[in-house]
């Protein structure tokens, strides 16, 4: 259920107590403070995380205008009117409040104008998670690959992998010794665990691996930073001994370019 950090400004005492009694049927309202004048809201506003004001007109000083006046369209929290005046209310429409009641405020107006405010932030909510999912869509469109029901993505420092059965799992790339291959699944290991997911390691390697990874094998891929030295096999074949005494087989395929590099 949507939460509305409300405040009431009015110099009436008995009005602000009235309105306050009214809104403790509705579960949506959640009254922060109240206020006798302009200054005193702007002050709790300031202070505050405010959704909605409801507001009087004719106050000593400065009028509820001038209160809207002070802040910026955009920061403004949404605000209804509550005055024993009606004259106000094409200026008070103008300044884009969402309703305006008039004294003795009824219950039936009371809830329609709340209903209105829920309505607008329902719709204002929507259309912000709308924006962020395209923004996040298109920021991953070179960076996502779906293989069934499992994905990976990364950045230059980190990859993420993702399924429906398991957390997010966020691996740095400085922490993978290497990575190996079995038919549609990959192994990612680190010093200290191993992370499966369902890809195949040429779709991984053909997406801009970092510099430091290097095919050794048709099923292995390896982090040359652990790579502590390279024994001569036969048939120009290499066995490759990592920094944690792993060891891992060179074929003649990718030999030369991985002596190239060492």
């Amino acid at each position: 259920m949507i939460k509305l950090n409300t405040i009431l400004v009015d110099d009436e005492y008995s009005a602000v107590e009235g309105l306050r009694i009214r809104l403790e049927q509705f579960p949506e309202i959640n009254i922060v403070g109240s206020a006798c004048s302009v200054d005193d809201a702007i002050e709790l506003i300031n202070n505050n995380e405010i959704d909605l004001i409801f507001l009087d007109i004719e106050m000593p000083t400065k009028s509820g205008f001038e209160l809207i006046k002070y802040f910026q369209p955009e920061a403004c929290p949404a605000v209804i009117f509550v005055t024993a005046f009606h004259q106000h209310a094409v200026q008070a429409f103008e300044v884009r409040a969402i309703d305006y009641l008039l004294k003795p405020v009824k219950l039936d107006r009371l809830a329609e104008a709340i209903e209105r405010v829920v309505s607008n932030v329902k719709l204002f909510q929507k259309s912000e998670l709308i924006a962020l999912e395209q923004a996040v869509s298109n920021k991953a469109e070179h960076h996502k690959h779906s293989v069934n029901q499992s994905e990976y993505n990364f950045d230059s420092d980190h990859l993420v992998i993702r399924d429906a059965k398991n957390p997010i799992q966020i691996i740095s790339f400085t922490d993978i010794l290497w990575i190996d291959a079995a038919g549609d699944y990959m192994c990612v290991h680190t010093a200290t665990e191993t992370h499966v997911m369902r890809a195949r390691l040429k779709e991984l390697e053909s997406n801009m691996l970092p510099e430091a990874f290097l095919r050794i094998h048709k099923s292995t891929i390896v982090n040359l930073t652990y790579v502590r030295q390279l024994e001569p096999l036969r048939n120009s074949e290499y066995m490759a001994t990592l920094t944690t005494g792993k060891t891992l087989k060179v074929s003649r395929t990718y030999s030369k370019q991985l002596k190239k590099l060492i």
